[in-house]
């Protein structure tokens, strides 16, 4: 029989640019935590150097959370394993991993990403915007409600590349 190891570390990669991920963030560091938290910037230099095989663009659409034997937990799984760590929330955590938890607990993401996407086309701070049309963000990922979401590298929107 193979036995589980144990979690002694998660990491949450959160959108700084955002608002509420930021609020978000600064929530957990004021917890009690059981399971140690590190909150990295996602999509961020360390990030990228930590994490080189995952996809970079989705950690910034939602919460990406990296156990220390390199478990990816995304959504709503994500949310459940980030509150599982936290010494006054754990129990909340065993509820929303139940079937019935899980449909609360994908409500509440999908509020925030609701929330997230009204506060993006107003503006974002590190250059995100919204032309009405298709919303733009400072490092290179843009959504377009016609065709979803693609990247073009800082530098390279009008075909040609910036030297590096």
């Amino acid at each position: 029989m193979n036995a589980i190891a144990p979690v002694r570390r998660l990491t949450v990669l959160y959108d700084a640019e955002c608002s509420l991920c930021a609020f978000l963030r600064d929530w957990l560091l004021r917890q009690r935590q059981l399971v140690p938290l590190e909150l990295v910037p996602a999509a961020s230099e360390e990030a990228r150097r930590r994490f080189p095989g995952l996809d970079h663009g989705a950690t910034l659409d939602e919460i990406t959370v990296v156990g220390d034997a390199g478990q990816v937990y995304q959504g709503p799984a994500a949310w459940v394993v980030t509150l599982w760590a936290l010494r006054e929330h754990r129990p909340l955590a065993h509820r929303l991993s139940t079937p019935s938890g899980a449909r609360l607990a994908k409500g509440a993401v999908l509020a925030a990403a609701k929330w997230r996407g009204a506060q993006g086309h107003r503006g974002r701070r590190g250059g995100a915007r919204w032309d009405g049309r298709v919303y733009r963000r400072a490092d290179g990922w843009s959504y377009d409600p016609a065709g979803g979401w693609s990247y073009t590298p800082p530098g390279c929107a009008d075909g040609t590349c910036a030297p590096r």
